[in-house]
């Protein structure tokens, strides 16, 4: 009689999760038919009466975008249908296992249990997947070419560094079930925030009105990489527009389901970063750098400290004007200047600089003069390093010589207007590895630059690999606020074969694009075609 009892409530609530489920699965459905409905506007504005100076393509890349985020919300709710679906079917699988519970064992084998045995050995296989792939913890790597590089995105665009000779640095992207899958990450990441778990460090007892929910506009960037035979890791980074608090939040999709590894809030509203430029000569290029530096970390970042260590005497005087006006005008004393009477040795400058600093912990951004960041980029050097965890290494988008790229133009436009991401402007620079993001203790817990390297190249190769061989994890990923301007490249006689051999490459790789080189290096060939043509049509007309 007991254990009738029980077995009439176990059923009358199953029953009634069953009931509750397909009154889900039903709202969610009439979600679904409204939000696919045409919606009418009353208040826009006809064509050909206030909009016709917009042009026809205005109006058709405007329909297009509607049509992609109605289909992406079509395919969201048709993804929460097929959820629905399943947990219902799970229902019923439960509601069937509870009743061969009274059921004798067949063979002296319950069947339930053998199938609760494969279901937690395949969710065991899942965990080991994530425990094997270097999410958590770092890998030893035996040189700089065993890092599995992230590639970046935002929601409507990816950054990419596999381009081939097709492919774009940045583009939309083009196959559908890419799109799907940045959508699908993208929404699992909201829901993690919007519905944590005790792990996640937040009261679940907290009501929806207490808690701060975030949406798809919140969505700041997010980088992913796939170890071939482990699966995806996601980073995925939201804020809101008001805020100065990011929501960090790392899945795995092991090849199956997403997996949630962590959700943590990032505070970076306190996070000082000490931008340290080696330099020597180039007061113009400097000049330059400190407009970039007083428009960016002045005036909108304001969380920076900038140390230029400078080599020689000759120009060290007007370096010092440049910093001293640049004090005046906006009142920022956050600056240090290390001269060094001596022979230019990049490595040696950034250890110097990043020995000066005397106030104890440190985010170091490791810069060049010729190097152009934005706003953005501060936050992703923030967001991508950790003392004792892991440190940053964005890939820069390096900028072809404006003489060539803009040869059809009478003089190249500002600089400004020249920061975009296309083939022909540039590339991005997956063979350098001197702008990097790393905390100082980190930094000297390797043993910092290999100082016996003399002249331009290698020491960030040394240390880059340092890195790989230890315990912390390399984030390495094309950044899109980072950027490299071309500038004219001499390759000394004292170099060492191998350093002369890397920058005569270098030099090679930033003059221009495969198709603008090609151009120059068939010009005679196609003035000669030019004015086979000339004659030609002058001979046709004369005869």
């Amino acid at each position: 009689m007991r254990m009738s009892r029980r077995g009439l409530v176990i059923q009358a609530r199953t029953r009634w999760l069953l009931v509750g489920l397909a009154l889900l699965f039903s709202l969610v459905l009439l979600m679904y038919l409204l939000e696919c409905a045409p919606q009418t506007d009353s208040n826009g504005s006809l064509p050909g009466v206030v909009g016709e100076s917009m042009g026809k393509e205005y109006y058709q890349a405007l329909l297009q975008e509607q049509e992609e985020h109605y289909q992406n919300r079509a395919t969201s709710l048709k993804r929460q249908i097929a959820q629905l679906k399943q947990e219902l079917q799970e229902m019923s699988d439960k509601l069937k296992s509870l009743q061969e519970k009274k059921s004798p064992k067949v063979n002296g084998m319950n069947y339930q249990g053998t199938k609760e045995q494969t279901s937690n050995d395949l969710l065991e296989f899942l965990h080991s997947q994530i425990d094997k792939a270097e999410v958590s913890v770092g890998a030893k790597l035996p040189s700089e070419y065993g890092v599995i590089p992230f590639e970046s995105f935002t929601s409507m665009k990816v950054f990419q560094l596999e381009m081939g000779l097709t492919r774009h640095p940045e583009e939309k992207p083009v196959r559908k079930d890419k799109r799907d899958e940045l959508v699908e990450v993208i929404e699992a990441g909201l829901e993690v925030i919007n519905n944590p778990d005790e792990e996640d460090g937040q009261d679940e007892d907290d009501g929806v009105g207490d808690r701060q929910l975030y949406s798809e506009n919140d969505f700041i960037e997010g980088y992913y990489r796939t170890e071939r035979d482990k699966g995806t890791q996601y980073e995925l980074f939201y804020k809101k527009m008001d805020g100065m608090e990011y929501r960090h939040v790392t899945l795995f999709r092991p090849f199956g389901p997403l997996m949630k590894v962590k959700s943590e809030t990032v505070d970076i509203s306190r996070s000082i970063i000490n931008i340290i430029v080696p330099l020597a000569g180039r007061t113009e290029a400097f000049a330059q750098f400190m407009q970039n530096f007083r428009d960016v970390c002045i005036h909108q970042d304001k969380r920076v400290h900038l140390t230029v260590v400078y080599f020689g005497q000759d120009g060290l005087s007007e370096v010092k004007s440049i910093l001293e006006s640049v004090a005046r005008e906006t009142d920022f004393h956050n600056y240090t200047l290390v001269s060094l009477n001596e022979e230019f040795n990049r490595g040696r400058g950034l250890d110097m600089g990043a020995r000066a600093w005397e106030k104890g912990e440190v985010l170091m951004f490791f810069c060049d003069v010729d190097v152009y960041f934005t706003a953005e980029f501060l936050n992703s050097c923030r967001l991508n390093a950790e003392p004792g965890i892991k440190v940053f290494y964005p890939v820069v988008f390096s900028l072809y010589n404006p003489a060539i790229v803009y040869a059809n133009q009478d003089i190249p436009p500002p600089v400004e207007q020249q920061l975009v991401h296309k083939k022909d402007s540039g590339f991005w620079r997956d063979f350098g590895f001197g702008m990097t993001c790393q905390y100082r203790t980190d930094f000297l817990t390797v043993g910092g630059f290999d100082l016996e390297v003399k002249g331009w190249g290698g020491e960030d190769v040394h240390l880059y690999r340092k890195y790989l061989h230890g315990e912390l994890m390399v984030i390495r990923t094309p950044v899109p606020g980072l950027f490299h301007l071309w500038h004219e490249k001499h390759c000394a006689d004292e170099l060492t074969p191998e350093q002369y051999r890397m920058c005569i490459q270098s030099k090679a790789m930033n003059e221009a694009s495969h198709s603008h080189l090609g151009m120059l290096v068939f010009r005679d060939e196609i003035e000669a075609h030019l004015r086979k043509q000339a004659y030609r049509t002058n001979s046709e007309a004369v005869g």
